[in-house]
């Protein structure tokens, strides 16, 4: 066991990438830092930032609850913990951000517990905890990640980005529940769209494989569930319809929603058109939206163990680098 914290920091992620239901997944330069330690007394939990509010600061509390996991796992016993966290990544927008909380724990438990688990056996855990693959293995991994989950067994292939892909998102205001947009879905599709979206996906993953990204716009079709989430969001039809003409390689709803995501090479002179268009469709439908420019994460949890200065909080001592 690990006398002195750890401190994880854990990239965002954007699951789905249009076809690629619940199997594809990317990490995004947006993060969260968790810090975890053994207490000497009760457990405690030290929330930062708004999108903390209200998370339960008791042993009910997701990040207390996976990391007695882990220990369980481990054979290790460390029923009270000093638990720290910020994230940049808002809530309930599609970005991963309940997966990046669950990866954080997993790394900083099986860290503080001496490192006994795999990643592979990470990998499978945040998977039956999270109930899909797709944004804790690029949480975990960083880059693209395909993978599979059948109820016991995860699988993934991690592919390096393309040097030249940026991702432009459009986060709005308003929450969108995964649960909400999972009931959009039908119970049922026709073979011709399941073939539609297998073909998409197939080539999808062949394209960012090989940094084909001239055929991204054509792969990054969907009909398995883009189609029935769009009432949701207004003006997300009209974005994943047009956003090429404005300079996009492709677009798709990130995740669940509601923000929208499109890849762009970097070398593009039309990043201020696309943008524009991206935050003017919204408006036109009464949807207030925040642009960010991010990259590729290519690193997955970035973890630093050791005895930490506490006359240093935790807010200064990563506030280099918590986005403004």
């Amino acid at each position: 066991m690990i006398n002195g914290q750890v401190l994880v920091k854990v990239p965002a992620s954007t699951a789905n990438l249009g076809p690629g239901f619940d199997t594809l997944g990317m990490a995004l330069s947006l993060y969260a830092w968790i810090e975890m330690e053994a207490a000497d007394g009760e457990t405690v939990f030290e929330l930062y930032g708004d999108g903390m509010k209200g998370l339960p600061e008791d042993k009910s509390n997701l990040l207390y609850q996976v990391a007695q996991m882990v220990f369980e796992e481990a054979g290790v016993h460390i029923p009270e913990l000093r638990i720290a966290m910020y994230s940049d990544i808002p809530l309930t927008r599609g970005l991963g951000s309940s997966a990046s909380a669950i990866v954080g724990a997993l790394v900083a438990a099986n860290a503080l517990a001496g490192s006994p688990l795999s990643e592979e056996k990470l990998f499978h855990m945040a998977s039956e905890l999270e109930g899909h693959p797709d944004n804790v293995g690029a949480s975990l991994f960083g880059g693209i990640v395909v993978s599979a989950w059948d109820g016991s067994r995860a699988e993934k292939v991690r592919i390096a980005p393309h040097a030249d892909l940026e991702v432009l998102v459009a986060i709005p205001t308003f929450q969108l529940a995964t649960e909400k947009a999972r009931h959009a879905l039908p119970s049922m599709i026709e073979m011709k769209d399941a073939v539609y979206n297998v073909a998409s996906s197939s080539l999808l993953v062949a394209a960012l494989a090989s940094g084909s990204l001239e055929l991204i716009e054509f792969a990054m079709r969907d009909k398995l569930h883009q189609p029935y989430r769009a009432p949701l969001i207004p003006g997300m039809s009209e974005i994943l319809d047009k956003a090429t003409e404005h300079g996009a390689l492709g677009a798709a709803l990130s995740g669940a929603g509601p923000t929208l995501l499109t890849l762009v090479d970097r070398r593009s002179t039309r990043k201020a058109e696309l943008e524009a268009f991206l935050i003017d469709t919204l408006q036109q439908h009464g949807i207030q939206a925040e642009t960010r420019w991010l990259m590729p994460d290519l690193n997955g949890p970035e973890l630093s163990i050791g005895q930490t200065d506490r006359s240093i909080p935790f807010m200064e001592r990563i506030k280099g680098e918590v986005r403004a």
